[in-house]
């Protein structure tokens, strides 16, 4: 079997339909959507599948919605491996919840109810710091961290995620992102595209939610992992429940470290990075990582089909 890694995506992988080849073939994915609507209160089925894709997007119903879609895939791959244990779990931002079920340290009701309340407060949060998000394309963490010092943009803007060498994504306000903008394009930045989400995540205009999330989070059972997990946060393993958890209070407003997260799986000899959950965004990621000439594979799977795939590329 191949060294493989699962990868799990987080906000602004949501599409219409997402799921709906589990949820109408499997009923185990039906139940599991079942149960997911139940401990976060909210119709995410008629949202997954039906839309609106802009109430889709809000971080209050998106959270569980594209979680129970990782949750599903992850289910349905051990189905077909049973026993199987991949050599690392990630997830990137919210897709590090899933990363957790699958290591072990969550049960799915607890994932489920942990990200519903985390959507809960980024969206209190949100509406109190409106805020949004922006890839930066063409120039490097170095490059973009000294226009920001020495620039001293207007309003609040900070770097939220490292995804790979020349993929920064910034987090702040309007006026900040704008500001940014016009800087990093003057340092030569090739694009700067907003994405596809409603706050302003990993930044300082959520962390009021981090005390509230840990208050809830002191109520959820933490276990050690069965599988390694590399944090956002530290982009190193950690196997003590308790530092786990003080991880993922801070994640909300942390960076997330992915670049370095990718290149300590790579370091130790993984040969296929497996990306469970809707959409290629991180596919796309680590191929931008992997050297030149690589053979390392990346596949990635949102329904059984491609499932099927990627059970047979594992055991090749």
């Amino acid at each position: 079997m191949k060294k493989t890694a699962i990868l799990f995506p987080g906000q602004g992988s949501q599409y219409l339909g997402m799921g709906r080849d589990f949820v109408e073939n499997n009923p185990d994915c039906a139940a599991l959507l079942d149960s997911a609507e139940r401990i976060s209160g909210f119709p995410l089925k008629k949202l997954s599948f039906d839309g609106p894709l802009e109430e889709l997007t809000r971080v209050l119903y998106l959270q569980p919605a594209l979680t129970v879609v990782n949750l599903m895939c992850w289910q349905d791959l051990q189905k077909r491996l049973p026993g199987w244990k991949p050599a690392y779990a990630a997830g990137h931002s919210l897709g590090e919840y899933s990363a957790l079920h699958a290591a072990g340290v969550l049960s799915a009701e607890d994932t489920l109810a942990l990200v519903t309340k985390r959507g809960e407060l980024m969206e209190r949060e949100g509406q109190k710091n409106p805020g949004g998000m922006a890839a930066v394309l063409g120039l490097d963490l170095a490059q973009v961290e000294e226009a920001l010092n020495t620039g001293k943009p207007e309003g609040v803007v900070v770097v939220a995620n490292h995804n790979t060498a020349q993929q920064i994504v910034l987090s702040g306000d309007a006026k900040g992102l704008a500001a940014a903008e016009s800087l990093l394009k003057d340092r030569g930045a090739k694009r700067f595209v907003p994405l596809q989400v409603s706050v302003a995540n990993h930044s300082p205009l959520v962390a009021g939610a981090v005390p509230d999330f840990s208050d809830f989070m002191a109520k959820i059972d933490f276990h050690a992992p069965e599988i390694p997990v590399l944090f956002n946060v530290s982009a190193g393993v950690e196997r003590d429940p308790a530092r786990i958890r003080e991880l993922m209070s801070r994640q909300i407003a942390s960076r997330v470290r992915w670049l370095e997260i990718v290149e300590a799986m790579l370091k130790d000899g993984v040969e296929l990075f497996v990306e469970l959950g809707p959409k290629n965004v991180l596919t796309g990621l680590v191929k931008k990582i992997l050297p030149k000439g690589s053979p390392v594979q990346c596949l990635q799977a949102d329904t059984p089909a491609l499932l099927d795939e990627v059970a047979q590329a594992i055991v090749a």
